[in-house]
């Protein structure tokens, strides 16, 4: 029986070691090369190696309303010395502060005595904390960062942001996504139910924890069964753009829409009746639905001709582009802070924020696209194109951009939704 627990207490410094690494998804590859093997093994001698040696790391994160006591509790540490120093001295405070979800490591010798414990600090820099003969001594590493990799796949059951939601593709990802594709699909009308995506982007760590979604670097969208496709490439030193495998852009001179994700609720029209005049007339705009204060993002590059109360727009902004062309957001709530007439604005920018401001019934942006002065259906109209890949930089292209778009062929049509 001796033997048993001298044997089970020494595997869990290597157990601790794999909990605080993780188990790494295993592939068919590596599935296929395992097989079972027993073995009668011969064991040291339980006296060979001294219990003060074997010390054990434990992981924990911290959760609401967590005490000194209750986490070293969790940490397996039995060290009233620790507890003291933990829970009095200045030079600990920073682990009293720490946010729910910040991991703190805790390495204990057999009988729970403290041996050192780990956290991040504010700065993502790890704070150390030692024994140090009767008492403790605190040190600082800095932080170790890193990129990696992550690749996503989904399908579409109701809409974007629950597939993406699904797969755990975060967020700024999500919105990345949108934007690359968002000016050949239109994600408020064109979705289908089983389009399917792969993002392929990086993830920014700091000491083994996420904490910044990077730049998507290759992306496929498969919608009414036609695949588009774009690649990131750095087209000078400090500006990049989404390209197409033929070296197309994929950033139009304009967004079809002005929001991410809402619905349309009045489109354009040549006669319409209005709710609130009573009366049929044009609607020579399309009404996005979308809650209070939602975000609202100038589909192009250009200057603000107008912003301020206007009739029936209520609050609105209006912008000029390329000499032709011209926008109009109407029914806002409020404006971008310091938001004027004459300001330059760049594709994608907030500009507003969703109201009912004027003629509305309720919360909704009135959006127009004008050529010449006229209105035309925005949802309809064929908006020109971003420049291409220059001739003098194709071959570049193609080297930097070759092995994204084979990583989108291993994975085109096929759902990995954990893949890292």
């Amino acid at each position: 029986m001796k033997l048993r627990w001298f044997v089970t207490l020494s595997s869990l410094p290597l157990l601790g070691v794999v909990t605080a690494f993780g188990i790494m998804p295993q592939t068919d590859v590596i599935s296929g090369a395992q097989q079972t093997v027993i073995e009668d093994i011969a064991l040291p001698s339980a006296t060979a190696v001294a219990t003060s040696a074997t010390s054990f790391w434990r992981n924990e994160r911290i959760q609401r309303g967590d005490t000194i006591a209750e986490l070293l509790r969790r940490l397996n540490v039995e060290d009233q010395a620790a507890s003291d120093y933990l829970r009095k001295n200045k030079a600990a405070e920073g682990l009293r502060r720490l946010s729910v979800g910040k991991e703190v490591q805790a390495e204990t010798d057999a009988n729970g005595a403290l041996l050192a414990l780990r956290y991040p600090d504010s700065d993502g820099n790890q704070v150390v904390i030692e024994k140090n003969g009767g008492g403790f001594k605190v040190s600082s590493l800095p932080a170790v960062t890193e990129k990696r990799i992550q690749i996503r796949t989904g399908e579409i059951k109701t809409n974007l942001f629950a597939a993406t939601d699904e797969v755990g593709l975060p967020d700024p990802a999500a919105n990345q996504l949108a934007d690359i594709f968002g000016g050949d699909i239109d994600f408020h009308r064109d979705l289908r139910k089983g389009d399917k995506f792969t993002v392929i982007y990086e993830m920014n760590y700091v000491n083994g924890e996420p904490a910044r979604t990077g730049r998507i670097l290759s992306a496929e969208f498969i919608n009414h069964g036609h695949a588009f496709r774009a690649a990131y490439f750095q087209t000078t030193e400090y500006t990049g753009d989404y390209y197409s495998p033929e070296g197309k852009s994929m950033r139009k001179a304009f967004l079809r829409s002005p929001l991410e994700f809402s619905r349309v609720s009045s489109g354009f029209s040549k006669s319409r009746f209005h709710p609130i005049l009573n009366k049929w007339r044009s609607h020579k705009g399309v009404d996005y639905a979308a809650a209070m204060g939602t975000k609202v993002k100038v589909t192009s590059d250009g200057v603000v001709s107008f912003v301020g109360k206007q009739g029936g727009y209520g609050n609105v902004v209006m912008v000029d582009h390329q000499g032709r062309f011209s926008t109009v957001y109407g029914h806002l709530s409020r404006f971008a802070s310091g938001l004027h007439k004459g300001q330059r604005v760049g594709q994608g920018q907030i500009i507003g924020y969703v109201g009912m401001t004027g003629l509305a019934t309720g919360p909704h942006l009135h959006y127009e696209f004008k050529m010449n002065g006229v209105q035309r259906d925005p949802l309809k109209v064929a908006l020109p194109d971003g420049k291409p890949i220059s001739e003098a930089q194709r071959t570049a292209f193609s080297a930097a951009t070759g092995a994204l778009f084979a990583q989108l062929d291993t994975y085109h049509n096929t759902r990995i939704a954990n893949l890292d």
